[in-house]
């Protein structure tokens, strides 16, 4: 019987793929005067046919993959993920507000109305702010 043949044999006794089966390469008469499946299995009992162990898939691909982050796995919009948060920069506008009206640069009366805009999230930074005011105090709506 081919080698071929025998190997087809082997995996089949042995439950596993053809490429899983290693066959002595110093015993190869041996194994081509197997006739019948009652061969292959005494050659698998001497040792002559061998079942290989199974390899397991490579992780290289893995490892260059981690750590990758898409925008899939992003949460939120942009100004949600952004690290100075809104509640920080609400703070800092409302300090510069009361600043503001102690110096008596803003009236009452234009504070409520920068301060209800801050709150809204109209002013993306304190020199937004700034600059709106000074543009207020140019056309004398400041005061």
């Amino acid at each position: 019987m081919s080698v071929k043949t025998v190997r087809r044999l082997a995996a089949d006794i042995l439950k596993v793929g053809e490429s899983r089966i290693w066959i002595d390469p110093e015993r190869m008469e041996d194994v081509e005067n197997a006739v019948t499946r009652a061969d292959v299995r005494r050659l698998i009992k001497s040792g002559v046919i061998r079942e290989r162990p199974a390899s397991t898939p490579s992780r290289g691909r893995v490892r260059v993959r981690s750590g990758r982050r898409g925008p899939g796995s992003r949460e939120g919009a942009k100004g949600a993920r952004m690290t100075v948060t809104w509640v920080e920069k609400a703070r800092a506008q409302r300090r510069l507000l009361k600043e503001l009206r102690e110096k008596k640069i803003i009236s009452r009366r234009v504070y409520r109305r920068l301060y209800l805009m801050v709150k809204g999230g109209a002013f993306s930074s304190r020199r937004v702010l700034m600059n709106y005011v000074s543009s207020l105090r140019k056309r004398g709506e400041a005061a």
